[in-house]
Parts: C-alpha cells; structure tokens; sequence
C-alpha cells in the first residue's frame, strides 16, 4: 500500500509547517522497517486544498483533523490515533470533562478598535468564525454566546472568513469584523510568531473546553500500525524536546471517541437554548 500523511492544522508560518512536517519525517523513520517489511510506502504533502476529501481517503495513514468533523463528517469513518498535549494558556486540563490532558478552548478576542469589556457588551456588533465544520471556531463560539442571544440574533453580521488567520486579520487589521473566538493554540503560534495580528486584538474570555485535534488515519490502517504511530508520535517529542517546544507539544495521549462527547454536548446545549447557528 502507498500510504499518504500531512499535518495541515498549525502551519501558522513557514517555518511552522517545516517543524511539523520534521515530526512527520520523525514518525516516518520511526515506523519504516515496519512499512518495508509490509511492502508498503509513505509519501507526504504540504498541500491540501479539500481537507474533508483528504481526511477520509482510504490511503491515508496519518493526519490531524478537528474535533467537530470527527463526529460529524468523520464520524466512524477514520481511526482516532492520538490527541496532543498542548503547552499553551487554554490548554489546562479538561477535569470536567473527565480527561486529565489533551484538552484546549477557544480565546474570544475583539479588536482593538472594540469597546467591549466582555462577550455580553458584543451584541449588535460584527462576528467572523473560520469555518462551518471548526470546533475551535464555531462551535464553541455559538455554546459561548447562546447564554447571551436568548434565542434571537445577537450580532449584526456574521462572515465566513476560512481560517483563523483571516479570522484575525479581519479583526485585527482590516477591522471589517469586530469579534473572533480562535483556538488558543493558534492564538499561542500567533503571539510568539505573528505579532502584528496578536498586537491588534484584546481577550475577553475564554470558551469552555474539549478535547484537542486529533490524529487520525484511515480505517485501512491496521491497529497495530495506528498504535506504532501514536507511539511514534509520543517518542519523538520526547526525544526531540526542541522540536516538541517549537510546536508547543508535551506530549500524546490516547483519547477515546466518547472523549470528544462534550463538543456534541455544546451543539446539543446551543440548540436548547434556541440558538442552533451562529448569528
């Protein structure tokens, strides 16, 4: 089998998507004798237009997806490998969720431009969310802001921007949306290696928290293999501490599917509360 993997997520910069992509060739190495002695072959990609159609290809052997489409899209469709344990503020432990590490939330920023001391004071304002299927970026955007809405619109517009970095952008520096809940791993990436977006939005809060993006793999990966992977993937940053501080890693845990439920629960809580889509 000729197997294909790519870590599409967090290439924030450049430099970004080479160290991931060194985590890539690190895994790879790691697991080479066991794919030569099966015949097999990897060859990784930089570049992904359809993240859905990528994700669910049977050759796909390693990849990171969102919480949201692995249970919607994605649901019973890949293999759950393992979730990072990110160092990031916002990355603290999901105890109420019944997971001890792996965890992140979404930042809820405004622009500079916004006088808003909280989430309560953005009603009437412009919202702006990366995409449709984004956990980090919708849905826990809508649980946040349901509380609020009463079951009625509660910003003047929403706008569909396509991923977090334009999401910022269009606060921060186009000024055309006013608020953004971005998932605080990228807003960490942001600050450290963006300044200039980071520079031009205020925190107004935090949304409640779930399980990180996943690592996925086709369900035509054979058990052993997605295990030899999550192994992999935990051996590297621990032997390769630099790398693992360059993309904010401590580590891997292995989460089950029924981990994720809370991000079903915040979809299942907005639509009680009348508030089923972001507006």
């Amino acid at each position: 089998m000729h197997w294909t993997a790519a870590l599409p997520m967090y290439n924030v910069t450049p430099a970004l998507a080479a160290d991931w992509r060194a985590l890539l060739d690190a895994v790879h190495a790691r697991l080479a004798d066991t794919l030569r002695a099966r015949g097999d072959t990897l060859g990784m990609t930089d570049s992904v237009s359809d993240l859905t159609a990528f994700w669910l290809r049977d050759d796909l052997l390693l990849s990171q997806t969102c919480g949201y489409p692995l249970l919607h899209a994605l649901d019973d469709r890949v293999q759950l490998v393992a979730t990072p344990d990110f160092d990031a503020p916002g990355c603290e432990s999901g105890y109420e969720n019944g997971y001890e590490s792996g965890g992140y939330r979404s930042v809820l920023v405004a622009g500079a431009h916004v006088n808003a001391a909280s989430l309560a004071d953005c009603r009437g304002l412009r919202a702006v969310y990366n995409d449709d299927d984004s956990n980090s970026g919708m849905n826990l955007f809508r649980h946040a802001v349901a509380p609020f809405a009463q079951g009625s619109r509660f910003f003047a517009s929403v706008a569909k921007s396509g991923g977090h970095l334009a999401s910022l952008h269009a606060v921060a520096i186009d000024k055309s949306a006013d608020i953004a809940a971005i998932d605080c791993v990228t807003l960490a990436f942001v600050r450290a290696h963006r300044p200039e977006l980071a520079a031009g939005v205020r925190e107004l809060g935090v949304t409640a928290s779930a399980p990180a993006l996943p690592f996925i793999a086709s369900k035509r990966v054979p058990r052993e293999i997605v295990d030899a992977l999550a192994a992999a993937l935990s051996d590297t940053v621990a032997q390769d501490p630099a790398l693992g501080s360059r993309l904010r890693l401590k580590g891997f845990v292995r989460l089950t599917p029924a981990d994720y439920a809370p991000i079903l629960r915040y979809e299942r809580e907005a639509a009680e509360q009348g508030y089923p889509v972001l507006a």
